[in-house]
């Protein structure tokens, strides 16, 4: 098998936590919209065109909510937590 290169970027620290919510909002609000359409209407056709619009509108909603979740979760409650 072929090893290929690892990529690697270099972002600063402070941008980790607006980069971690904004691909776990973009993933969790893919999945949810695809199952939504699917229980709603199910399979039909424009269904891929349904859903990049009804994943887009939620999308815009679920970054800024997980963002806030993250800031409140990782400051008020696993900083009352001590791990070992």
């Amino acid at each position: 098998m072929t090893n290929f290169p690892t990529i690697r970027i270099r972002i600063r620290r402070k941008l980790y936590r607006l980069i971690f919510t904004g691909l776990m909002a973009m993933m969790m609000s893919l999945i949810i919209s695809s199952a939504l359409l699917l229980v709603k209407v199910g399979y039909v056709d424009g269904f891929f065109t349904e859903l990049m619009h009804s994943w887009g509108l939620a999308f815009i909603f679920a970054w800024p909510s997980a963002y806030i979740c993250a800031y409140l979760i990782q400051e008020h409650v696993l900083s009352r937590i001590e791990f070992y």
